[in-house]
């Protein structure tokens, strides 16, 4: 046999670990290169979804921009109509308001006007109720308005009304009717020097009898005769026996006219006036007719009645409520 050196012995060995680190690279190199592969098939396939995620993105990018320009316009077209109905809303306030204002300003102007005629009607009339009147319609109506900044004159109408209750005012239309009654009684009443009725006169004297004589008879009838053609009275005023039957007549009239002067001074509100006319027609009263008639006397009673209640007291004012209506119609 032959014999084998060291020298080719270790290149056999040599060989075979070439061999061997070139199987194992080449064996590395395959699983290296499947792992590559295996790298690419997922690297293509996340690029591919990827890209497919991509496209959806972008499609959804774009509707999601299609959304926001159609929210964007709705969102214009809301505002714009935010802003008409805000417009709207304001000018209708505004309306409102100039409504309000305007209701209660005519409210303040009626008021004040009806206010001022009554107080001219109280004035002319002597009479507080239209006054109270007055001042009822227009609580009534100051309350239904329902406005606070009408509070004021709700208040100022409250005390004017209080003080005119509790004011004391002459009774004009019952000195009137006392007035009227005193001139209808002017032509009732007898004068001083009026002539005694022949059938008054011995009406409480029996007539003679059938059986007396004659002469007794003849001296009734003188006696009854005489007693008509002369009567005895007592009279303090000497010119008021001398009254003829037409001055009579005219101082019926001018004792009417005394008394008619006094009912117009009364109605204009011309209190000294009155109450002088009715001094005179008091005067002439007791001057010229009988005070022992009962009608005379009636009638002097009665004239001293209104004498007594015909005072010289004002007529209260509202000027509290005159000066709330004026703030009211400032606007203060």
């Amino acid at each position: 046999m032959p014999a084998v050196t060291p020298t080719a012995k270790g290149s056999g060995m040599l060989t075979l670990v070439a061999g061997g680190v070139a199987v194992l690279a080449l064996v590395s190199s395959g699983m290296l290169w499947q792992k590559l592969s295996h790298i690419q098939e997922q690297l293509a396939r996340q690029s591919a979804d990827a890209g497919a995620q991509a496209v959806e993105a972008r499609t959804i990018a774009s509707q999601a921009q299609d959304q926001a320009r159609d929210i964007a316009a709705r969102q214009a077209v809301t505002d714009a109509r935010i802003s008409e109905t805000t417009l709207q809303r304001t000018q209708l306030e505004d309306l409102m308001q100039s409504l309000s204002r305007s209701r209660d300003e005519n409210l303040v102007v009626d008021i004040e006007s009806a206010v001022r005629l009554a107080q001219q009607q109280a004035q002319l009339t002597g009479s507080i109720e239209p006054l109270l009147a007055a001042l009822k319609s227009a609580d009534d109506r100051v309350t239904r308005a329902a406005q606070p900044r009408l509070a004021p004159l709700q208040r100022a109408i409250a005390h004017d009304t209080e003080r005119i209750k509790a004011a004391t005012t002459t009774d004009t239309p019952g000195l009137l009717v006392k007035l009227d009654e005193l001139v209808r009684q002017v032509d009732e009443l007898p004068t001083v020097n009026a002539v005694v009725v022949a059938s008054a006169v011995g009406a409480g004297k029996t007539a003679p009898p059938l059986a007396a004589e004659w002469w007794q008879r003849a001296l009734d009838v003188v006696h009854q005769e005489a007693r008509k053609l002369l009567r005895v009275s007592r009279i303090e005023q000497p010119e008021a026996a001398l009254l003829s039957p037409e001055q009579t007549f005219f101082l019926r009239e001018n004792l009417k006219l005394k008394l008619l002067n006094a009912r117009l001074g009364l109605l204009a509100r011309q209190l000294a006036s009155a109450r002088a006319d009715l001094t005179a027609a008091a005067t002439a009263l007791n001057k010229y007719f009988d005070p022992a008639s009962r009608k005379t006397q009636s009638m002097a009673t009665l004239l001293q009645e209104v004498q007594g209640q015909m005072k010289a007291v004002e007529l209260p004012q509202v000027d509290e409520t005159l000066a709330a209506l004026a703030t009211a119609a400032a606007g203060r």
